[in-house]
């Protein structure tokens, strides 16, 4: 059999309160895609980020090619064939992608004078090898993020890469994208290169890997071959528990028009981002999901609704009246709820206790309060009701939110806004970044609700969320709605392509 190109044992890593890897190990073999899965904050990336160079491990061996190596650097990293694609990409946007690649190690004519030719030879070599199609001489911020990752990808072979990290390659990308990525991996891997596949996604995983390595809470739970295996399997072992994870779209009759969005224009944070003429309905007792790749338009959809960015032009009518350009707190006081995208930024008060934090939509209001007083009892027995119904998983309620893991920390945030019973509820990437438990809870919270009768806005980058929550589904494309289908006609390819600005394929 062929040697080991790496061998990580007993890796130990604690941040400040955080003990981030306990007795991990990971082994690699040449050729072969090998995939590192594990919930949110299981240690994934940390034990990655430690092969690369970025962190230092606090004790632990690392064997690269039978060389021991207590810790390295990113220097030694790259020294050693080693290369990363971070989920964040490394790239200057106002360089072109052929700056973006040899930046650092261009090739010199002479002190002052790059050598073009020889780059631009060694770039041809990976795109016609690989399938790695780029447009070298574009600028990085007029590129697609499919073509981003392509240039991550080429950037680590131009430095000599045999060995690939990916973090979370596809959380970004299309299902069209996905295919392409997986077609470049398996000829990478044809050619002997051996790939690190860092990803949530099991219905990936089992089709990309050969071998899967499981994290649990910063420790190695097992490794098996993908032959061996099987989702419902991998998802136990990620746990510790069995997840039900074939949560299917409740069957709904649609009640009237609760939410209209009339022909509305309204600012983004880039051109590409801006709202232009989006109009819809959404109906009582449906869930109405929003699909697109991040950065078209979503998070400015969600503000207008929420009163958190101003509308230009058109109108919202939430129940017959208005809510155009009204405060956040009117919004909510019409009988709107919002699950935040960001869960730090905007869901939580992380330095506040969970207790703070669920009642902070009723702290103005009888029986929690009266004149300025806070009635503290009432609190309590509120707080404490909601962390048993939604399963949040805390050693009590007067402990700081931040202390929480990412999936009952954004239970908190599901728990306080479903409980207000509104009749709308928007709810912005409410599985993002949380583990395979949590998404199973939050997504039949959501089924729950839909059940008694109140309208779901879903807007999810994650389209398996998408496609088994939603009863209708707009998909979103540079700031438009490019398409609305129904969950009858919905599919992974037709959602693609509506993604991409193109047009869903039609049943015959």
């Amino acid at each position: 059999m062929i040697g080991k190109l790496i061998e990580m044992t007993d890796i130990n890593k604690t941040f400040p309160n955080v003990r981030a890897l306990e007795g991990a190990q990971f082994d690699l073999y040449p050729g072969e895609i090998h995939s590192l899965i594990g919930e949110n904050g299981a240690g994934k990336s940390t034990l990655m980020k430690i092969l690369y160079g970025v962190y230092t491990p606090d004790s632990g061996t690392i064997l690269i090619k039978d060389q021991e190596f207590k810790s390295l650097t990113p220097k030694q990293a790259i020294d050693l064939k080693i290369g990363m694609v971070h989920q964040e990409f490394m790239l200057v946007k106002d360089l072109t992608v052929l700056e973006n690649i040899i930046l650092g190690f261009e090739p010199r004519k002479s002190f002052n004078r790059i050598n073009f030719s020889a780059t631009n030879e060694k770039i041809d070599y990976y795109i016609h090898s690989y399938g790695l199609e780029i447009q070298p001489h574009k600028k990085v911020i007029d590129i697609s993020v499919g073509e981003k990752q392509r240039v991550e990808i080429i950037k680590t072979l131009y430095r000599g890469a045999e060995i690939l990290i990916l973090d979370e390659p596809t959380a970004v990308l299309t299902p069209q994208e996905t295919l392409k990525l997986f077609s470049i991996l398996n000829l990478l891997k044809d050619d002997g290169k051996a790939i690190v596949f860092i990803s949530h996604k099991l219905k990936e995983v089992m089709e990309i890997s050969d071998r899967i390595t499981v994290m649990r809470h910063g420790k190695y739970i097992e490794t098996v071959r993908k032959s061996q295996t099987s989702i419902p399997e991998l998802a136990k072992m990620m746990v510790g528990r069995e997840v039900f994870m074939n949560i299917k779209r409740v069957p709904n009759t649609p009640g009237d028009v609760i939410l209209t969005v009339k022909d509305i224009f309204v600012p983004g944070d880039r051109e590409l981002s801006k709202l232009k003429g989006v109009s819809f309905d959404i109906h009582k007792g449906e869930i109405f999901g929003v699909a697109g790749v991040d950065g078209n338009g979503q998070n400015e959809l969600v503000e207008s609704l929420t009163g958190l960015r101003p509308i230009e032009k058109g109108d919202i009518i939430f129940k017959g009246h208005s809510i155009r350009n009204l405060s956040s707190l009117k919004i909510r006081k019409t009988g709107i709820a919002h699950i935040p995208e960001d869960r730090n930024k905007t869901g939580l008060n992380n330095k506040f206790t969970i207790k703070e934090n669920l009642i902070a939509n009723l702290y103005r209001k009888k029986p929690y309060s009266k004149w300025i007083c806070l009635k503290n009892s009432l609190i309590k027995e509120y707080a404490e009701g909601l962390i048993k119904k939604f399963d949040i998983r805390a050693s009590g309620i007067d402990i700081p939110v931040e202390s929480l893991s990412g999936g009952n920390a954004q239970k908190v945030i599901v728990a306080r806004e479903v409980d207000l019973n509104s009749e709308l509820i928007i709810a912005s990437q409410p599985t993002r970044g949380v583990d395979v438990g949590s998404i199973e809870s939050i997504r039949e919270i959501l089924n729950e609700v839909k059940k008694k009768g109140a309208v779901v806005l879903l807007v999810s980058a994650d389209l398996e969320e998408i496609l088994s929550l939603s009863d209708r589904i707009a998909v979103m494309y540079e700031g438009k709605i490019m398409g609305i289908v129904s969950a009858s006609e919905a599919t992974e390819l037709n959602l693609g392509l509506l993604m991409t600005g193109g047009k869903a394929i039609e049943k015959e």
